[in-house]
């Protein structure tokens, strides 16, 4: 029997609820499947860092290193805790020491889910750069309090960077419709933007199998709202992937549906899978947050370690679930209905 080691982070907020979900999910497809999922979870948290003064261990990403991959749930309180202070503490640290630089998140419909958008007929899948780019970290502020202060972030793109996401994009492309969509902001940025634009042109020749187009943010911005039919694969950077994710997961119902992956491609080290909505402390306590998320999270986990099969009736069973009317309005289910409908529908 094949087995997997899992390390659990559900984090802050509705982050353990969603975690706890997809881990009987989890639990329940692997018997289905005749393999073993061996689940260890980290209280790596907002309440660890006030407990501790570090959102994790200074071994934590050793520790992690062991793990076949990842699951997350959720991190940030800001109330509590800075959200500069969380993401840098925690997420940030683990997709960079492990090289995750290809986020992916599917944006499409689920069957039942209706969206804010006449077109409901778009299956689009955004890869977003996840290492540089805009989130390098690079920078600092002098004259800090005074009139004179300055704060200067700078933006850092690598050839290897760019070229490695971008191809990576354009196999995810010939694996689906053939069509791939560059983002970038070219006519303003004229260095870092322009040079992906160029990395872009120049890799086509060696795809022309894949169409590939190049827009500029504010452009895709307004094709996802009027023509997301349109899109196959998308590819951007650090930050342009990340605003486009959230205006993917507003087409497709909500943030309670839109699932990511962390995906270190080389395999060297163990990648990621998250939801990606957030803490919501403002419901955290109703039992209400939507698990569907981080289900289709950890199906996407279970595929990227070879458990196709098992995915797939990760996936079915959420259908199943929304078909039914089940979690498909922020708030109508509590969490706990949503993922006994979700179990139910894979037995």
């Amino acid at each position: 029997m094949k087995k997997y080691s899992i390390a659990l982070i559900p984090g802050d907020g509705i982050g353990v609820a969603v975690t706890n979900a997809a881990r009987e999910v989890l639990e329940t497809v692997a018997k289905r499947e005749n393999f073993k999922v061996e689940a260890t979870s980290f209280p790596w948290s907002c309440a660890f860092y006030k407990e501790t003064g570090a959102m994790m261990p200074e071994n934590g990403i050793e520790v992690l290193r062991g793990y076949d991959a990842i699951l997350l749930g959720a991190v940030g309180w800001p109330a509590e805790v800075p959200d500069s202070v969380s993401l840098h503490g925690l997420l940030l640290p683990i997709r960079k020491a492990f090289v995750q630089y290809a986020n992916i998140r599917p944006h499409r419909l689920l069957p039942g889910v209706q969206g804010p958008l006449k077109s409901s007929d778009f299956d689009i899948l955004c890869i977003r750069e996840n290492t540089e780019g805009e989130y390098s970290g690079a920078g600092g502020r002098v004259h800090v309090g005074t009139p004179d202060e300055v704060a200067v972030e700078t933006s850092i793109f690598t050839r290897n960077g760019v070229e490695r996401i971008l191809r990576f994009a354009f196999e995810q492309a010939r694996q689906r419709r053939r069509k791939l969509a560059s983002v970038t902001k070219s006519n303003a940025q004229k260095y870092s933007m322009v040079f992906w634009d160029e990395i872009t042109e120049k890799l086509s020749s060696e795809y022309a199998d894949v169409e590939v187009k190049s827009y500029h943010i504010d452009a895709m911005a307004a094709r996802m709202v009027m023509a997301p039919e349109s899109l196959d694969v998308v590819v951007a950077s650090n930050l342009f992937g990340d605003i486009l994710t959230d205006l993917g997961a507003a087409i497709q119902g909500g943030l309670g549906f839109a699932a990511s992956a962390n995906i270190n491609p080389n395999r060297t080290a163990p990648s990621m899978f998250e939801p990606v909505h957030g803490s919501a402390p403002d419901i955290a306590h109703l039992g209400i947050a939507n698990p569907i998320a981080a289900i289709w999270s950890a199906s996407m986990m279970l595929d990227h370690l070879g458990e196709t099969a098992a995915a797939a009736e990760i996936i079915s069973a959420v259908e199943t679930v929304t078909t039914r009317g089940i979690g498909i309005k922020a708030g109508s289910n509590k969490t706990d209905e949503i993922t006994a409908a979700v179990l139910a529908a894979l037995a």
